[in-house]
């Protein structure tokens, strides 16, 4: 008879190998569709593929396919989540790879438009989206994004305004060979691309949590709050309608936690005030959850 902890883990496998597979497919047909249509260069280890591809074409009249280039470059990236991050975490992320370079060599070109305006801004939008969809489910789609997680979690350095710079090189060299309208048209796919991954990102964002309750509630609800792992700071008061003493516990949880936490709260004190505020930056210890 399977465990409850292992159809747990089991519907959590088939969901991130669903999510993976459906993310590398809409990567693939954008990369075939949007970015070699409107000859752009995206960023990260996708856009190195891209301008090895366009350089061995318009240099040696080589059609060179995309996935051996795109998992030899990722080699090195792998590698080094595997040591800092994790094994699974890794492994659910060279899938992607994989499933991508293989996508990308088979699904067929549409055409849907020759606009390069439109393909820079809906091409990035879409890659943006399937970059979410990895993220949902706690894996990335490899190349640069390795090398910032692994950075940012276990060595506490922010690498992504050195991608940044990376990037900012790789449209250099693209507009230095090929015209600067595709790089900046390029930039525009970044943009685009990046506006949607921080809109949809589940981790990327922090919300503050400023809640009202009883005195003799209070200690429920702060069991609620640390059940995620997260703790509270608690202030004394008084309310201004009645005089009656309360307590506002003031904390900061992940955004992705706020609607089942704040039914939770409910369910410890329905008469509970709180009020959810948009938090742009934490500054000191966060608990962030475990990606492997």
């Amino acid at each position: 008879m399977i465990t409850t902890k292992r159809k747990s883990q089991l519907k959590e496998f088939v969901i991130r190998v669903l999510a993976i597979t459906l993310s590398s497919l809409i990567v693939a047909v954008n990369l075939k569709t949007f970015v070699a249509a409107g000859d752009l260069f995206p960023g990260g280890f996708t856009g190195i593929a891209r301008l090895i591809q366009r350089c061995a074409l318009e240099f040696a009249g080589v059609e060179l396919p995309f996935g051996p280039i795109n998992l030899a470059l990722n080699a090195i990236p792998a590698f080094i989540s595997f040591k800092l991050v994790g094994k699974r975490f890794t492994l659910y992320s060279c899938l992607t790879i994989v499933l991508t370079s293989i996508f990308t060599d088979l699904v067929p070109a549409l055409d849907i438009t020759e606009d390069i305006l439109l393909i820079a801004i809906f091409g990035g939008m879409i890659n943006g989206f399937a970059g979410s969809l990895c993220l949902w489910v706690r894996v990335t789609s490899g190349g640069t994004d390795f090398i910032a997680i692994s950075l940012s979690e276990r060595k506490n350095v922010d690498a992504w305004n050195y991608i940044l710079c990376g990037n900012v090189v790789l449209l250099f060299i693209a507009g230095a060979l090929f015209g600067w309208d595709k790089a900046l048209y390029s930039m525009l796919y970044q943009y685009a691309s990046t506006q949607v991954i921080r809109l949809l990102d589940p981790d990327g964002r922090r919300a503050t949590l400023l809640i009202v309750t009883g005195r003799e509630s209070a200690g429920g609800v702060c069991a609620q709050i640390q059940e995620t792992n997260h703790t509270a700071t608690l202030i004394e008061g008084v309310g201004l309608y009645n005089g009656d003493p309360c307590v506002m516990i003031y904390s900061v949880v992940a955004d992705s936690e706020v609607r089942s936490l704040a039914r939770k709260i409910r369910h410890a004190d329905p008469r509970a005030f709180v009020n959810v505020l948009r938090t742009e930056r934490v500054v000191g210890k966060f608990y962030r959850r475990p990606r492997d």
